[in-house]
């Protein structure tokens, strides 16, 4: 710890991802508008609710290809240009017609939104374990920490907003706030210098073979991470939309619900800090398999449970799906390197955006929850296995 503190110009730029981390983590906080869109626009909730995984799915071809575009743009550019995209989300979806159809919201919020996220998430990221090359569990769970965070901040922001602006401008305030951010802080978004001083120097087997993502797929452990993931994410991908009205559903007031909201980005957070570190200490293999394992306990736990134990099984799926976030962009970098971290992790991120586009279209032709919980329990404990047969491949770092 004395080797991270003792490294400022790392430490500095850690801080400014977090604060951008804060802003650009409003994309989970989706299920905040999906009443006032709908009501707005006369639009089904489930076609609304579908923009998530839109957003979701487009923030991981940000990733994928914010990752390749790094190399030569830079990592402050791409930091930039992801903020200036979501602020110009924000305000053409205040501009959507009323005659227009659901699909519109899914461009602009959705697409144009979600590859934004997505392509600064990355830079900032990449950056953070850079700096901390030895402690890149610490330096990606606090950056990833503070994406998680932000429910907490504009859940009850943003439904305060609506009430008192209404949609459209609230819209257009947020998008007026999102765009100072990046300005403000994209230039402290920036690797070290080959000759800067990082904390703890170079990481062990930084020697070691440094893979292209063309070469990266071709090997049995790149499946085992992606389809871990894509496994391990999906119960949270079923709940996303949902946490609010599943509370009423399950005995909770309104009001409740909006709290249910803000405690998943508290444990979402708490999972994102908390599990890299973990890895760090114990090994990324173990913490992954102890996070799928209780995503699992989790998804049976909402089988039948009620009220606050509804509530406690909702945080603990949150906090596994924070802690995938801040273990497999370690983990990839474990296996093949940080040379091209950010191209292979947004490779890796493709069992992520299967995840977030597939599941709440098959998972929603179930109508019985039991049976549909069970189905998450077993694609987690799926996804355990997988990353036990990684171990068997052998880590190329």
């Amino acid at each position: 710890m004395r080797a991270i503190a003792q490294n400022k110009p790392g430490l500095k730029v850690l801080a400014a991802g977090a604060a951008l981390q804060l802003f650009l983590g409003i994309i989970y906080v989706w299920s905040v508008f999906v009443k006032p869109v709908s009501d707005a626009y006369g639009w089904e909730a489930s076609d609304v609710k579908l923009t998530s995984s839109f957003m979701l799915s487009c923030f991981v071809l940000g990733i994928l290809f914010g990752g390749r575009l790094q190399v030569k743009a830079g990592l402050s550019r791409m930091v930039l240009s992801g903020g200036v995209m979501l602020a110009a989300a924000m305000l053409s979806t205040s501009l959507i017609p009323a005659s227009a159809p659901a699909f519109a919201i899914y461009v602009t919020y959705g697409v144009i939104g979600g590859l934004g996220v997505g392509a600064a998430y990355n830079a900032i990221i990449t950056s953070a374990q850079r700096w901390f090359p030895k402690n890149r569990g610490f330096a990606t769970g606090v950056s990833v920490f503070a994406f998680g965070f932000s429910t907490v901040v504009f859940a009850p922001l943003v439904e305060w907003m609506v009430g008192r602006f209404g949609l459209q401008m609230t819209l257009m305030l947020l998008a007026a706030v999102f765009l100072c951010a990046p300005l403000a802080l994209f230039s402290l978004i920036k690797p070290p210098a080959e000759n800067a001083a990082v904390a703890g120097g170079p990481a062990p087997g930084q020697d070691a073979r440094q893979y292209e993502t063309r070469e990266a797929i071709k090997t049995p452990a790149f499946y085992f991470i992606t389809l871990s993931l894509m496994f391990g994410t999906a119960t949270f991908f079923i709940l996303n939309p949902s946490f609010k009205s599943m509370a009423v559903e399950r005995g909770l007031s309104d009001t409740i619900g909006t709290v249910v909201v803000m405690l998943t980005g508290v444990a979402n957070a708490l999972g994102r800090l908390t599990a890299p570190l973990l890895s760090d200490k114990f090994g990324r293999e173990p913490a992954d398999i102890a996070v799928l394992s209780l995503t699992a306990v989790a998804a049976v736990l909402l089988c039948f449970v009620q009220g606050a134990a509804f509530m406690a099984a909702i945080a603990l799926a949150a906090f596994c799906y924070g802690g995938y976030s801040g273990i497999y962009p370690v983990l990839t970098g474990d296996y093949f390197g940080m040379k091209n971290i950010g191209s292979n992790y947004g490779a890796v991120m493709v069992g992520f955006a299967l995840s977030a586009l597939t599941f709440p279209m098959i998972f929603g032709l179930i109508g019985n929850e039991t049976v549909k919980f069970v189905t998450l329990a077993a694609l987690a404990a799926v996804g355990a296995v997988l990353v036990a047969l990684l171990k068997t491949t052998g880590k190329k770092r």
